[in-house]
């Protein structure tokens, strides 16, 4: 086969494999967006600042700069298997965590069991994702990837779904009068501990029932054989890696790239709640926009993996980087619904950032740099710990200049988009 078009996707023997760790990335798909509108349910239920809530951001994306490198550095002395048992085991262990949290009702608890929680996904994206690249011929890896990609989606869906059908409606700490003022800050303490208890349970019990599934998941790879790569005789120190992946400027500037976008749609779908409610949406009627948004991000993954067979994966991640810079200028500067509409516009151009910035910046690793260079577009994830915190504090101001504080806030996913487009860019010129 010398034609890129004719080589398999994924080929008949890692079939199996593909199929089970590619559910893996509906896992943690779940766990983003049943978490993401949670920033909101803390801020009211807890009555925090949208900033402090924002914590939940730095705790849960804190997970995985904490747990990446240690990640790696396992995968490469043991395997695959071991890797993602290890890191299932963490994400069922920090769900689970959430029983107690709610009991005690201190919020920096569910700060803690989110930080565990992501060392598990930490370690599972950080052995997924190359894996996945490592099933097949290296020219469609990043098309594999997205593949597999296309389904973390459909797990965000679930989660957001999960979150507006059953946390977000159900609180009683968000409801509100007539005039659309928050009942629960006019209550007494005692009537307002009484909603707080009820709440936080409404917030625990997805979790819980979360970490029994995963816990599932982790028997079903445990029974299963799964291929490895098998190792050279000699390895290199990780230290003589990461010199070499340092040296890699389309890696390097991959990892800043990835960090950008991970903070970017980590803003777009956690605001986007503020967003609407600056519309005066309430927060279940703002989580189903976001439902929407997702599904558009879903089928533009798939959309976006068949255009790759026509056009290259760099310029298709400049033109979408661009699309996202043009939609997203449209939600800073139109404060109506036609600037909602153009924020769940925007996640159609975001689809295929993640997966296609992680092949570009993978792409020409030796086997044994590929894991902690795997690591490193890992830890980028960080973006969406760091950036939610200013974009939250903006929010808290009622107005910056002409604009209101949830309009302003959105410069920062502009900013994100336009180095994306830029790197985009710079991969073209260096193909």
């Amino acid at each position: 086969m010398t034609k890129t078009e004719k080589l398999p996707i994924v080929p008949k023997k890692y079939l199996l494999p593909f199929i089970l760790i590619t559910s893996l990335f509906a896992l943690w798909g779940f766990a983003n967006d049943i978490t993401n509108p949670m920033v909101a349910a803390f801020a009211t239920v807890m009555e925090i600042s949208t900033a402090k809530a924002a914590l939940v951001q730095l705790a849960f994306y804190g997970g995985y700069a904490t747990m990446a490198i240690p990640a790696a550095l396992f995968v490469r002395k043991y395997s695959y298997k071991k890797g993602i048992l290890l890191g299932l085991a963490l994400y069922a262990f920090g769900a689970l965590l959430f029983f107690p949290a709610a009991k005690y009702e201190i919020f920096e608890f569910f700060l803690g069991s989110l930080y565990i929680l992501t060392f598990g996904l930490a370690f599972l994206e950080t052995t997924a994702n190359p894996f996945i690249l490592s099933m097949g011929d290296e020219k469609t890896a990043t098309q594999r990837l997205n593949l597999a990609q296309a389904f973390n989606p459909i797990g965000s869906l679930l989660g957001m779904f999960v979150a507006s059908k059953f946390i977000l409606v159900a609180l009683d700490s968000d409801k509100r009068n007539e005039i659309g003022e928050l009942i629960f800050t006019t209550l007494a303490e005692a009537k307002k501990a009484i909603i707080r208890t009820h709440d936080l349970g409404i917030i625990r019990d997805p979790y819980v029932i979360l970490g029994f599934v995963v816990l599932v998941m982790l028997v079903v790879i445990a029974v299963t054989k799964m291929p490895e790569k098998k190792q050279t005789s000699k390895i290199s120190s990780p230290a003589d890696s990461f010199k070499r992946l340092f040296k890699n400027i389309k890696y390097r500037e991959g990892v800043i790239a990835q960090m950008f976008y991970v903070a970017a749609q980590i803003m777009c779908w956690t605001f986007i709640i503020q967003y609407a409610g600056n519309l005066g949406i309430s927060k279940a009627d703002a989580q189903n926009y976001n439902i929407i948004a997702m599904t558009i991000f879903l089928l533009s993954r798939f959309i976006g993996t068949f255009l790759m067979k026509y056009v290259s994966s760099r310029k298709l991640l400049m033109f979408f980087a661009i699309g996202a810079i043009i939609t997203i200028s449209g939600v800073i500067l139109i404060e109506s619904i036609i600037g909602l509409y153009l924020l769940i516009a925007t996640s159609a151009f975001m689809s295929i950032m993640f997966p296609t910035i992680y092949g570009i910046a993978l792409n020409g690793l030796s086997e044994e740099d590929t894991a902690l260079g795997a690591a490193g577009l890992v830890m980028a994830i960080v973006g969406g710990a760091l950036m939610p915190i200013l974009q939250g504090t903006m929010i808290d101001m009622d107005k910056i200049g002409p604009l209101s504080g949830v309009n302003f806030s959105f410069i920062l996913p502009l900013i994100c988009f336009c180095f994306i487009a830029i790197y985009g860019y710079r991969t073209i010129k260096k193909a």
